[in-house]
């Protein structure tokens, strides 16, 4: 017998750069056993790549709107149907404007999200430190001669870094169904602005520790960091703001390009 997709589960959406403290949200999180706030998730990848079929010469050929459409309108309830959590916060940028358009014409149902604000140089400072102590990162693999470089390729438009920053600045159109957390007040209060997150979700708070903390993991699954870059998303057992000398090696020429964008 297959299980029926569980419409009464409440989707919520996380977004925000990396290395903006997602990982630890989500470790946080998860000791709710009401809530499951995902890894980096593909549902939005879902949704776009069975959009573009309608570019394809094949639907063209045939162009049933109605039945792909079926299958758009599901892509959520179907994807987490068998997760047990009665409360899905999924971490993507939903808010770029062709995600938030699919979101508008295919899910159909109201959605909130919380968006983790963290000033870039802070983040790229985060990915330099990782980088430097991790030769297996992802960034070192493409023959980039120094930090200038590795850094512009992280700020490539296609990237996350991109999608992430697009979905933010978008996300202050609408104010009404977002909640704003600074990444900086996230590890020096995290009672309070977890306490604050309950009250957007519309949830009792949950007696969450800020200590003792686990690497995150989902329903038995765990990040398998082998494939970007032993450390990327490992978590630190206790919050705390730990400053990061990797702030005053950033390249001079990505601070003048990048250094205005703060949150």
């Amino acid at each position: 017998m297959t299980s029926e997709p569980k419409k009464n589960k409440q989707l919520f959406f996380l977004v925000a750069l990396p290395r903006s403290g997602n990982t630890l949200f989500a470790s946080i999180m998860n000791q709710n056993p009401e809530i499951a706030a995902t890894p980096n998730s593909i549902t939005l990848e879902i949704m776009k790549d069975l959009f573009l079929l309608k570019e394809t010469d094949v639907f063209q050929n045939y162009p049933d709107h109605k039945s792909l459409d079926n299958v758009l309108d599901m892509v959520f309830d179907n994807y987490y149907k068998d997760w047990p959590q009665r409360i899905i916060i999924d971490r993507g940028p939903v808010m770029t404007i062709p995600n938030f358009n699919l979101m508008k014409a295919h899910f159909k149902r109201p959605f909130k999200c919380i968006v983790i604000l963290r000033d870039l140089m802070d983040v790229l400072a985060s990915y330099m430190k990782w980088y430097t102590e991790n030769p297996d990162a992802f960034v070192n693999k493409y023959n980039c001669k120094n930090d200038e470089e590795k850094l512009s390729m992280i700020m490539n438009k296609d990237g996350a870094v991109a999608k992430d920053l697009e979905a933010i600045k978008n996300s202050f159109n609408y104010p009404n169904i977002c909640h704003y957390i600074k990444y900086d007040n996230l590890v020096a209060q995290p009672e309070q602005e977890f306490r604050k997150i309950y009250g957007f979700i519309e949830e009792p708070y949950f007696n969450h520790r800020f200590n003792n903390l686990q690497q995150v993991e989902v329903n038995g699954m765990k990040y398998d960091d082998t494939i970007v870059g032993k450390n990327m998303h490992n978590i630190r057992s206790v919050v705390k703001k730990e400053y990061n000398p990797y702030i005053e090696k950033i390249p001079e020429r990505i601070r003048q390009k990048y250094g205005h964008i703060r949150f």
